[in-house]
Parts: structure tokens; C-alpha cells; sequence
């Protein structure tokens, strides 16, 4: 794939125009339950969350959304000012669609909690013809596609891919049809536990590819950054609880995901948190994070998903923190920023 590079004054001149962002003082982020997004729900319901807008003379409220995917098309639509998110998933819908977008907190990668589950004994290879149930299009079909081609099969090899949403994914196993399936935690904790289900592959064979972010709209970060303070204010003192193990707020995460302390630390074994802002810094500012988008740019335009009529790989310009872009530097939707990180990193929030 052609990568374009920008210097870092280009960067900014193709930045959003502030003119049209509007300054506020209320705001909404989405989350969905996943491990590594419990920390989501624990700000809101702790009241974490609410001393840091305080702090900032601002109002945010962190609003649950059941599935997965709803969450991030609602907020492409508008509904929400952040949602929780994937990078592939976010390069597909709010970016792909033309809404600017921002990652604010690099929370964690996968290193295990997404996984490809056979039922019965098998490896990748026994998928060939056989169905499998998934999020179409989302980083399970990613995780998917690079097993397959690790052992030198392809989708096409399988005996299909059966669209199936994650609210859906634990009662589908069960059923005598479903053969395999793709998902995250804490489902794939939960099917585990079914008799005969088998771990064949999972993001630790990726790992630093599927990564958990906290996304916000650029317009309204760029208009308004109180509102950037205020959620990686609140995001960080979690993360130091989290890190200082305070079994009060891991057992209320736990709960809150359906599963109890050592369930949820069992998942947390298999998340790369970024518990120190330095390190998740340090992770958006490596060069891999540019290979990684790379390949997910082409596994959307394979699928077809890169934005309505994208004409190549390229279509949607993602931006990094030294100033370079992968994909087309005119048409930048995408914006991997540590500013936010970096005051908290340094103490200044």
C-alpha cells in the first residue's frame, strides 16, 4: 500500500475547521461491556466521573449501549460525542463515513480475549467448510481472516460466515447448527465453559492489532478540551486503582460484566491494559501502529467496507502523532493524538 507522509504543519492545516465546532458544556459517551470498556461503567456509576467534569465545569454522562456495533453507528450519527471502540471498526464506520475522529484514551490491545471457538476437537484448519458465526465485519471477521491465513485457507474455503450480533453470540453456540464461532470477552469466557468448546485461536497470536480505544468526535475535542481533560482525567484514576488491584472497584467491574473477581481477572490476564499513560504514549507513538493500520485499511476495502465507493486502501487518511498520515492526506477522518495522555502522563490534569 502507497503511504503517503505529511509534515506535521500540512497535519494541521487539513485539520478540522474549528470555525464550524461548536463550544458546549454537556456531553454523552457510549460504551458496550467488554473487559477492557468496564472501567466505562464503574466511572459512572462511582462517581468518578462526575468530579472530574465538576472539576472542569462541564456535565458527561457515559450511557451503556447493549450491542456492540449499535454503539458506534449511533455515534456516527450524532447521538454520542465518544463512543468506545475498536480501531478496525472505527476506521470502517465513523471514519469511513466521513466523520472526523479522534482517539483520545489507547486503553489496551487484545492479547487473548478474542477468539476463534470450535465445538468439538480441531484446529484452523478443520474450519474449512464449515460455517461460522460472528459480527460480520467487525474485528472478530479480522481475527478470523488472519488465522485462516496463517494455516493457507481463506473465507472462501469456509462454509460460510453467518452474521450474528454479540447479544446473540452465547445463545447461538449452543444451538446443534452453530459449528464454530468468533467473539470477545467476556462471551468467549462464558462459551468456554460449554462442554466440548475449544480455543483454536485468539488475538495473542496478533498481538498489538485489535486495539480498545476511547474515540471522540475531533470537532467537538478540538472546540471544546475540557471535555478531552475531564474523560482522561477520570479514565487514569481508574486505571490506578485498577493497577493498585482495589478488589472494591475490580469486583463492581466484575459484576457489572456478569462474571465475578477472578472471572474478571482471568480476562484482565489476557488484555494488554495500558494502566500507565507513559506506556500507552508510547504504544500510539511506535512506528508498528502504522503497519498495524495499514493492514486493517486493506482487509476493510477487501470486504468492501472502507467507506461508500472508496476507490482503494488508501480512501480514509489516518493521522499519527509525528505528523505522518497512512491513506490519503486529503481526506484524513482518522487521528491517533497522545495530548491527552501525555498531560496525564505528566501530571497536568
Amino acid at each position: 500500500m502507497k503511504r503517503a507522509i505529511l509534515t506535521t504543519a500540512l497535519a494541521l492545516a487539513l485539520a478540522p475547521n474549528l470555525a464550524l465546532a461548536q463550544e458546549k458544556d454537556s456531553f454523552k459517551v457510549a460504551w458496550s461491556i467488554y473487559v477492557g470498556w468496564m472501567p466505562w461503567g464503574y466511572l459512572e456509576e462511582s462517581g468518578i466521573m462526575d468530579k472530574w467534569a465538576d472539576k472542569y465545569g462541564i456535565d458527561v454522562e457515559i450511557v451503556q449501549i447493549n450491542d456492540y456495533i449499535e454503539s458506534i453507528n449511533q455515534y456516527t450519527a450524532g447521538a454520542f460525542d465518544g463512543v468506545s471502540a475498536t480501531n478496525m471498526d472505527t476506521l470502517s464506520i465513523p471514519s469511513g463515513g466521513g466523520v472526523d475522529t479522534t482517539a483520545l484514551i489507547v486503553g489496551d490491545y487484545s492479547n487473548g480475549n478474542d477468539a476463534v471457538i470450535l465445538k468439538g476437537e480441531g484446529d484452523l484448519a478443520s474450519l474449512a467448510g464449515k460455517p461460522v458465526n460472528l459480527v460480520e465485519l467487525s474485528v472478530s471477521h479480522y481475527l478470523l481472516a488472519r488465522g485462516l491465513d496463517s494455516v493457507g485457507l481463506a473465507e472462501r474455503d469456509l462454509g460460510g460466515v453467518i452474521n450474528t450480533s454479540d447479544a446473540d453470540m452465547i445463545a447461538a453456540f449452543v444451538t446443534p447448527d452453530v459449528e464454530a464461532v468468533v467473539t470477545w470477552n467476556p462471551l468467549v469466557s462464558t462459551i468456554l465453559e460449554e462442554p466440548g468448546a475449544t480455543k483454536i485461536y485468539d488475538s495473542s497470536d496478533i498481538p498489538g492489532e485489535i486495539i480498545d480505544i476511547m474515540w471522540v468526535n475531533t470537532e467537538t475535542l478540538a472546540a471544546n478540551p475540557d471535555f478531552g481533560k475531564a474523560l482522561v482525567g477520570a479514565w487514569y484514576e481508574v486505571m490506578g486503582l485498577m493497577a493498585a488491584g482495589d478488589e472494591a472497584a475490580l469486583t463492581a467491574m466484575a459484576e457489572a460484566s456478569g462474571t465475578d473477581l477472578d472471572g474478571y481477572k482471568a480476562q484482565l490476564a489476557s488484555t494488554e491494559m495500558f494502566y500507565d499513560p507513559a506506556n500507552a504514549v508510547a504504544f500510539t507513538s511506535a512506528e508498528a501502529l502504522k503497519e498495524t493500520m495499514v493492514n486493517v485499511a486493506e482487509f476493510l476495502f477487501d470486504k468492501g467496507i472502507l467507506g461508500e465507493g472508496a476507490p482503494s486502501a488508501d480512501f480514509v487518511g489516518v493521522a499519527y502523532p509525528d505528523g505522518t498520515t497512512t491513506g490519503d492526506p486529503n481526506n484524513v477522518k482518522m487521528r491517533f493524538d497522545t495530548t491527552y495522555m501525555q498531560m496525564a502522563a505528566d501530571g497536568e490534569l
